[in-house]
This record gives structure tokens, C-alpha cells and sequence, in this order.
């Protein structure tokens, strides 16, 4: 094996380890450390001491000494492979009493030095510069000892005496590059082993006489064969293969990196079609040299399974349908052909055992089989990656496979019109692999009559039409990477159980998806467009009420992506109103708000008189606007007089016997409503304009006051009028004590201003009458004083 076939095998080993260890890894007792790739030149001082696995591989590493990993007590797992160490003593690792992997691979190892201490369960020190194994008394106390590596140039069959009581499960022997100059052809020591794997040394053409028949190997693998000068059909090779028999328990033979002839190929395969080898697989095959037509004999097998990979021929013209015709007629009932340049496949010439066909990574068209009857056994068969285009076309070739259960053909440029017509699929079908392909709608049109498990991934489905009626009995379907724009539902699929629909175009799916498909226990609808809008809210509510075991990747993979305000939200973190979803509640619950609104507001107009209020308003609106432009020395000059009375009817008699003449005889002018407002006007505006032309506002309180409407009106406009701001105009006489009960709710303004402001009370003893009159002209005269300075000293 050249430098660089073994270090994509052994990297390959390496990187499938470390991925099994990481899987099984549990945080509280396993801790890992990478180092590989690091360019290390000796072992990192800084490891914790609870370090279980350690991967120094692939570093420039020379020496191993105790004191690298005195420290590392717990260590299970050592990786040191790639590395440049030249020299090993195992006694290193006679702290590491818990080390059970150790791989040495790919060094540059020339000797080593036991310690019988170790007891470890992998041991590699294959692909290193042994010249005879390197084999110590030691290792035969390896009562754990599950894989062994080694690599040599020499074997003796007493060099494996230390472990010949063992029982290991795979050895790897790894033969240097001078082996076979001197080597015995029965040398090859006795080994107790369940798996062998040899590799022979790379770019050598096989002239070894290896007999491998002296292990007990179940399992056998050669690696690194090369005859092509050899005129005899690479008889050294065949010779090796003949002894196989000689072991009765060898069941699989894998070979492994082989170039060689067409003719020495077909003389391998002739060969151990006679042996009692059960399973045959090789890999990596380049094929040269011109095909000799043979008759080819089956008869006489044990081989139940024939596995060809990636075969390259360098030879263009070749009988191809001799050598398909070989292959079809083989009686066995596993036979696989991947990777490699074949066109085409001829039916068998009669009734075939084949169970199982894997013709995948090939080049095969729609003709493959075409009308062929005699695969009536077939019951699985992959077509994947190839070269098929037509959908009908492989409808009809699986017509007489009368016992095909599952059929992969994803990974093609399959499409189907339905002009095409009927698809004649075989009945017995039960799964069918179509991802990858070009298939649209239409495909639901040519579906198997009894398909169970459907895969249409990776397609160009927009929709599935609802009319289908030949899928009552699948119960799995795989629509992902598609563009659905909506949740299947189950009236189609009866039986459906199975859905994995994520990675569509699904904004707002169906909420009777669940009432529709209630016999389904997984769905995978994640990693979709939803638009987090009322319309999702009640589906985000019916997957509340579904399982958590039916909907694969929830939560984290459902997630809002319009509009913006919630893009990347949690669907189970949506949470929009109820309200503002239902249009028709909406509208009931404003229509009933608006309703509840208007009656409270009537309720409170009546209950505070708001009427009253808004008509007072419109006419202080109104003198206000015919005053806006009248400057206050006009309006001084257009007082006619001191006071303006308000009374009530009932309280005429008081005003007109006791008030009037006790003011008048001073020279006081008053107005009264009786004699002063002017015919053809409204009284409202009557009373604003006795008011506007007075200095003071006389109101004379009493119970019969609180009872007026009219008395109201004018308290309201004398106590909002705008040519005397700031200035005390109101005069307020109690003529009666009026009770609080009796004051109604909407003269407000009287209860302020009873509250707030000093008022003159008429006294019942005439005694006082004199200090009553006098009081109420000072407070009139001091005012007609302060106006008089105001406006030119005119004086009352």
C-alpha cells in the first residue's frame, strides 16, 4: 500500500473511531481532548488530569516518555498515530492502568520494548518499520485483546506463538515492502482470529506464495493485488485463493485495491465461485488488457452475495453484453454493481434467484430489463444515481417483477407527463424511492397501487392533487424539499401515519390537518416559511393538543419568518388576541362597546345637564366672536350700568320692594330683565348683553333660584364672561338658606361658587338691614372706584 492509500485507510479508521467515541461520550464521565493536526513536537504539558481520550495524531511527535502522561491516570483512549516516533517502551504506560486503546500507526517504528502490566483490548502498530513482528511474551497476557495491527517484512510462525491462545476478533497484517524476496510460502503463522486483513505492498506485481488458509478467519481481506504481466491469468494470485478452501469456517472474502486484467478478473470470479466462500466483495478495481469469451460456470456455488465497487477499465472496446450477459445469469441471490461504467443490463435467460439487485452509481438507461419476466423473485432493487428519465418507462419494466417489494430509483432526471398514460407498476410494490429527480404533480398519477412507503423529496411538487384515489394504503410519505404550499390532507391517504413535509413553502397551514388525519404518529413539518398571522393561530392551538412524540423537531425548527416584527419567533411563542382574529367578534364586540359607550354618555349628558352646557357654549362662542375684535376701551365706554340683578319670579317682590330702591336712591343703575331687555331678541342673548353692559352680576339666592332655568343661563355667562377676566363681578345674595339636597346635580357652578366665594346674607331683623345696604354699595362703590382709575377715572 503506497503512503497515500494507507493514510486515507487508516484516516478513515481514525475519523470513524473518534466519531463512535463522541457519540458515546457522556459529559459527567468521559473528557476528550483533540490535539491532532497541531504540529506538536512532544505530548502537551497543560492535560487535565481527568483527560479519558487523547488524539495526538497527525503531529511530529518523536519520543514517548513516562513523564508525558504520568499524569493522566484515567487515560482509556491513546491516538498517537502519525506521528515520527522511532523508538517505544510500553513500561511508559504502566500508570495508565485504565488504558485499554492504543494506536501507534504510522510511525516510524523500528522496535519496542514490552511491559507485562499493559492489558490493553486495541493494540496498532501496523504501517511502521518493523522488520520482523513485533511480538512480545508480554502480549499473550492481553486476555482483553479484540484487534491487533502489525507490520513486518519477515514472518515466523514461532513469532506468533505468544498469542496463539488467544482469541482475537481482527488482525491487520501489514507487509512491507521487501516481503516475499525470502519469505517460505507456508510461513504465514497459525492465528486465531475471527477477521484477517492483509495488506500486500503497494505498486508490486503478486508474486507472493502466501497461504492464508492457516488462520481461522470467518472474515477475509486482501489488500494492494496487482497482476497485470503475469501471461498465466495472475496465477500467483489464484494460487493463494485455491488454498481458501482449506478453511471451512471462511464465509466473506472482501478484495480490496486491485488492478488487474478483464481475463485474470473473470478467472477470480470463476475461482471462488467454486470455494466456499458466501460473500464476495471487491473494491477499487481497474481493469486492463482485452476480454477472452468464455463459457462461465455456475455450478457448484456457495456464494449467496457478489459486491463490485468502483471499477475503471483503460480497455474501450469490450463484448459488453457478454460480460452483462455473465453477470445476469448469475445463481445467487445478492449481487451488487456500483460505481462503475455500465450502460445496460440484459434480462436473464431464465428464471433468476435474485432476490437482491443494487445497480446503483452506474450509467444505466431506461432500458434496463425492458420486458424482461424472469426477475419474478426480485424483491428489492436500487437504480439510484444512474441515468433514467422516463417514469413510465420504469412503471413498465417492473410490470413482471412479480414479487418487487422496494424499489430505489432517487437520484435521476426522472419525470413523468401524463400523456404518457398508464403507469403498468407491478402490484406487489410496497416502497418507492423517487427523491432527487424532476418530478412535478403529475406524478401522483403514476403512483404503485399499493405503495406503504413513498419518498418523493427533493422534487418540483407544488401541490398534491386531491382527487388521488390509488394511495389507501400508504403509510409513509416524504414530501420534503419540494415547494407544497399546504398540509396534505388525509381523505387521499387514509392509512397515512408518516409525513415528513419540512423544507416547503408552507406559510399557513391547515387547521383541520389533524381532524383530517387522525391515524398519524409522526409529522416533520419544521424548517417552513409560516406566516405568523391570525390565520396560523388556531394550527399553532391544535399542535398543542397533539403529542409531542408525533411532531418531529418541535419546537426549535418551526419558526416565524413573516412578518418581520416575529421572524425567527418560536411558533409555540406566537400568541396574537383572539379578538383581533375573529372579525365577527371584532364587530359585535365594537358594535357592543360603541352601544355601552353612547348609553353611558346619554346617561351623563342627562345627568349633568350637558345640553344645557353645549347651548351655553355655541352662545359663548358666538358673543365671543362678535367681541374678538372690540377693544376693552370701547367696551368700558359702552357700560350702561352698575348692576345687572338675576333673580327669580317667586323673589320678585323682595327685589322690587327692598333691592331696587335701596340701590337706586345712591344713583346706582340697575338692569332688569323686565325693563331693560329689548324686544325681537332671544332672551339668551338679552341676558348676555345686559350682562356685557354692567359692571356687576347681582344673583339673589334663594330656593326658588335653583329652580329657574333662566336663572342658570345667566349665573353660567356672567360667571364665563370674557370682558371681565380677573376681575370680581359676582355679587351673591342669600335671600333664603337653600339646602344642598335641594341644589340640582348640574348647577355646579353654584355650588363653586357658594363654596368658594363670600356672599351677603339678608338678615331677617330689621336692625341689620342698614348694615346689609351698606355693605352691598361698598362692595359696588369700591369697585365702580377701582374701574373709575382703570378707565379714566370714571367714577360711579
Amino acid at each position: 500500500m503506497t503512503k497515500s492509500n494507507s493514510t486515507i485507510f487508516h484516516f478513515a479508521i481514525i475519523s470513524m473511531l473518534i466519531f463512535e467515541i463522541k457519540i458515546q461520550l457522556s459529559d459527567e464521565s468521559e473528557c476528550l481532548v483533540d490535539r491532532s493536526k497541531s504540529g506538536l513536537i512532544h505530548v502537551p504539558k497543560d492535560l487535565s488530569p481527568k483527560t479519558t481520550i487523547l488524539n495526538i495524531s497527525h503531529n511530529n511527535i518523536s519520543e514517548l516518555w513516562t513523564s508525558d502522561i504520568l499524569s493522566l491516570s484515567k487515560l482509556r483512549i491513546l491516538i498517537i498515530s502519525y506521528n515520527g516516533i522511532q523508538y517505544l517502551n510500553i513500561s511508559v504506560f504502566r500508570f495508565n492502568q485504565e488504558l485499554e486503546y492504543l494506536d501507534l500507526s504510522h510511525n516510524k517504528l523500528e522496535k519496542i520494548f514490552c511491559h507485562p502490566s499493559v492489558n490493553l483490548k486495541h493494540l496498532d502498530l501496523s504501517f511502521n518499520a518493523f522488520d520482523a513482528l513485533p511480538m512480545c511474551k508480554e502480549f499473550g497476557n492481553m486476555s482483553q485483546l479484540e484487534f491487533l495491527g502489525l507490520s513486518a517484512t519477515q514472518f515466523q510462525k514461532s513469532s506468533m506463538l505468544p498469542i496463539a491462545h488467544l482469541h482475537i476478533n481482527k488482525i491487520l497484517l501489514v507487509l512491507g515492502d521487501l516481503y516475499g524476496e525470502e519469505e517460505d510460502p507456508g510461513s504465514l503463522p497459525d492465528l486465531n482470529t475471527e477477521s484477517l486483513h492483509i495488506v500486500f505492498p503497494t505498486g508490486k506485481e503478486f508474486h507472493f506464495t502466501l497461504d492464508v488458509s492457516a488462520s481461522t478467519a470467518v472474515n477475509l481481506e486482501l489488500s494492494n493485488i496487482k497482476c497485470v504481466l503475469d501471461d498465466n491469468g495472475c496465477s500467483y494470485f489464484l494460487n493463494v485463493l485455491s488454498t481458501l478452501q482449506k478453511n471451512p469456517r471462511l464465509s466473506n472474502l472482501t478484495l480490496y485495491n486491485i488492478e488487474t486484467t478483464w481475463y485474470s478478473l473473470m478467472m477470480i470470479f470463476q475461482l471462488v465461485w467454486h470455494t466456499g466462500i458466501e460473500y464476495f466483495s471487491i473494491s477499487n478495481v481497474r481493469l486492463q488488457g482485452h476480454f477472452d469469451v468464455r463459457d462461465f460456470d455456475y455450478s457448484n456455488t456457495s456464494l449467496k452475495a457478489l459486491s463490485i465497487h468502483h471499477v475503471v477499465s483503460e480497455v474501450f472496446s469490450l463484448p459488453q453484453s457478454y460480460i452483462y450477459k455473465i453477470f445476469s445469469n448469475m445463481n445467487i441471490q445478492n449481487f451488487t454493481v456500483s460505481g462503475t461504467p455500465m450502460v445496460h443490463m440484459v434480462c436473464p435467460s431464465q428464471m433468476s434467484p435474485f432476490l437482491h439487485l443494487d445497480f446503483s452509481n452506474n450509467l444505466l438507461t431506461d432500458t434496463v430489463f425492458d420486458n424482461c419476466e424472469t426477475l419474478v423473485r426480485l424483491e428489492t432493487f436500487s437504480l439510484q444515481m444512474n441515468q433514467l428519465k422516463k417514469l413510465a418507462s420504469i412503471a413498465h419494466m417492473t410490470k413482471q417483477m412479480k414479487s418487487l417489494q422496494q424499489l430505489d430509483i432517487s437520484q435521476n432526471a426522472l419525470r413523468y407527463d401524463e400523456n404518457e398514460g398508464y403507469c403498468p407498476w407491478t402490484i406487489s410494490l410496497l416502497s418507492l424511492n423517487m427523491s432527487s429527480n424532476i418530478l412535478t404533480d403529475s406524478v401522483f398519477r403514476c403512483l404503485p397501487p399499493r405503495v406503504k412507503v413513498l419518498d418523493l423529496h427533493s422534487n418540483r411538487i407544488t401541490s398534491i392533487p386531491e382527487n388521488v384515489t390509488s394511495l389507501e394504503t400508504l403509510q409513509e410519505l416524504n414530501v420534503a424539499f419540494n415547494s407544497l404550499a399546504q398540509l396534505p390532507g388525509c381523505g387521499t391517504f387514509s392509512s397515512l401515519s408518516v409525513l415528513i413535509i419540512d423544507y416547503n413553502s408552507i406559510s399557513n397551514p391547515s387547521v383541520h390537518f389533524f381532524q383530517s388525519c387522525r391515524n398519524i404518529r409522526s409529522i416533520n413539518a419544521g424548517n417552513n416559511p409560516f406566516q405568523c398571522t391570525c390565520e396560523l393561530r388556531e394550527f399553532v392551538q391544535s399542535i398543542g393538543q397533539v403529542s409531542s412524540a408525533v411532531l418531529v423537531a418541535w419546537p426549535d425548527s418551526y419558526k416565524c419568518d413573516y412578518p418581520e416584527s416575529y421572524k425567527g419567533t418560536l411558533l409555540k411563542d406566537f400568541h396574537v388576541s383572539p379578538l383581533s382574529c375573529n372579525i365577527a367578534l371584532l364587530i359585535v364586540t365594537i358594535g357592543v362597546t360603541g352601544l355601552v359607550f353612547a348609553i353611558t354618555v346619554t346617561v351623563l349628558c342627562i345627568y349633568f345637564d350637558l345640553p344645557w352646557y353645549l347651548r351655553m357654549v355655541c352662545q359663548w362662542t358666538q358673543t365671543r366672536h362678535r367681541a374678538r375684535n372690540i377693544t376693552l376701551d370701547k367696551l368700558q365706554r359702552t357700560l350702561h350700568f352698575h348692576a345687572f340683578i338675576s333673580y327669580s319670579a317667586h323673589d320678585s317682590a323682595w327685589v322690587k320692594n327692598e333691592l331696587l330702591p335701596n340701590l337706586e336712591k345712591e344713583d346706582i343703575q340697575i338692569c332688569l330683565h323686565e325693563r331693560n331687555f329689548v324686544p325681537g331678541k332671544s332672551i339668551v342673548e338679552n341676558i348676555i348683553n345686559c350682562i356685557e353692559k354692567s359692571y356687576k352680576s347681582i344673583f339673589v339666592l334663594s330656593p326658588n333660584f335653583v329652580q329657574s332655568e333662566w336663572c342658570h343661563y345667566e349665573l353660567y355667562f356672567a360667571h364665563h364672561n370674557l370682558f371681565h377676566e380677573g376681575s370680581n363681578n359676582l355679587i351673591l345674595i342669600l335671600l333664603e338658606p337653600i339646602p344642598k339636597y335641594s341644589i340640582p346635580s348640574s348647577y355646579h357652578q353654584l355650588k363653586t361658587l357658594m363654596a368658594q366665594r363670600t356672599y351677603l346674607e339678608w338678615p331677617k331683623e330689621k336692625s341689620k338691614h342698614a348694615l346689609f345696604w351698606a355693605n352691598l354699595r361698598a362692595s359696588i362703590c369700591i369697585k365702580l372706584i377701582e374701574q373709575a382709575k382703570e378707565t379714566e377715572h370714571i367714577c360711579i
